[in-house]
């Protein structure tokens, strides 16, 4: 895994508020979509999920997930990140 992106490197290329788009990969296997979007909505202390589509890869081995919440600050998304790059299947993270 790569690191988390640098707080100054968000707040250069995205402004706050505003949606933000994460992108996950994990294996179909587990509940891994559902994993993602708990993780979003308790990090962001939502109430209801966040908007998400999800996508099996054509051998269905795989799920990819976008999840696009409201954020308030680059420090939202990277407590997402933090909290996403720990969930059991995951393959990827955008």
């Amino acid at each position: 895994m790569t690191p988390l992106p640098a707080r100054e490197l968000l707040e250069s290329v995205h402004t706050f508020p505003g949606k933000f788009v994460f992108k996950a990969v994990g294996k179909t296997d587990t509940e891994f979509a559902a994993v993602v979007v708990q993780i979003i909505r308790e990090a962001l202390e939502m109430e209801f999920d966040p908007p998400f589509e999800t996508r099996e890869t054509p051998g269905g081995r795989h799920i990819a997930i976008t999840v696009t919440p409201w954020v308030e600050s680059s420090d939202d998304v990277l407590a997402v990140y933090e909290k996403i790059r720990v969930v059991p299947g995951l393959v990827m993270l955008l």
